[in-house]
């Protein structure tokens, strides 16, 4: 008896050494989905911050605000018409590791998302709305839409968004780019506009509120078509 009393208490203590170690890998466990959840979450949480900045207008050379769309100047030139269908548009995104928010994922497959039948190239502009001469801290986005066409610029078609996602793969850390285009409603009515973003996360689509009364931080930065500079259309070379 004294033999088996023994023998069962040599083996107790590793009864709780088990199961610290079995809480360990499950708290391990925990934390890595938490971080992968807050990964897919952070990009969307840094665009809520980011829009909720007040603050002075970032420098562009010793110009205050543009008066004309010839004053902008060229940003970036992408190609448009590069896919033949939805489901290559979200295969190219997957492949390269582009993220896309819920929103956006949505509205990229409404009725009022089409893809170019033929390809081209589009110049683009990026404007902030002090630059585009509103002054105080916010400005709605109706008003800015309007500003900038007063002054040439274009809204761009809702293809660009995710074209230049995947032709602006060196997107800086913390750049917020709000797509200039009309907004697309979700199935419940909502109204988004997309945004091209890298908060950190990864590279990321992701949809906005996009109402006409929305105000945005005159801080901001707005993607627009530059007029008259658009390569003529050519035969689609689609993607395999």
């Amino acid at each position: 008896m004294s033999a088996t009393c023994d023998s069962d208490r040599t083996r107790q203590p590793a009864a709780p050494a088990q199961l610290t170690a079995i809480l360990i890998v499950c708290c391990a466990l925990i934390v890595a989905c938490a971080n992968a959840a807050e990964a897919q979450c952070s990009a969307q949480d840094v665009l809520r911050n980011h829009l909720a900045l007040k603050g002075d207008p970032p420098a562009r050379g010793t110009r205050n605000s543009f008066s004309s769309a010839a004053d902008v100047p060229l940003w970036k030139t992408i190609a448009v018409g590069t896919f033949r269908d939805l489901a290559a548009l979200r295969s190219a995104m997957g492949a390269l590791g582009c993220g896309v928010g819920s929103s956006a994922e949505e509205i990229i497959g409404r009725p009022g998302f089409s893809l170019s039948a033929r390809k081209a190239e589009v110049e683009l502009v990026v404007v902030s709305p002090a630059e585009l001469g509103f002054e105080g801290e916010t400005a709605t986005l109706q008003n800015i839409y309007a500003r900038a066409q007063s002054l040439g610029l274009r809204l761009a078609p809702a293809e660009v968004a995710p074209q230049l996602r995947l032709q602006y793969p060196d997107q800086p850390i913390g750049e917020f780019l709000i797509m200039a285009m009309e907004p697309i409603r979700t199935w419940a009515g909502e109204p988004v506009i997309l945004t091209v973003a890298n908060g950190g996360a990864g590279l990321i689509l992701i949809g906005q509120d996009g109402q006409d009364g929305l105000d945005l931080p005159v801080t901001s930065r707005f993607v627009f078509v530059r007029p008259g500079t658009s390569v003529p259309p050519r035969a689609a070379a689609f993607a395999p």
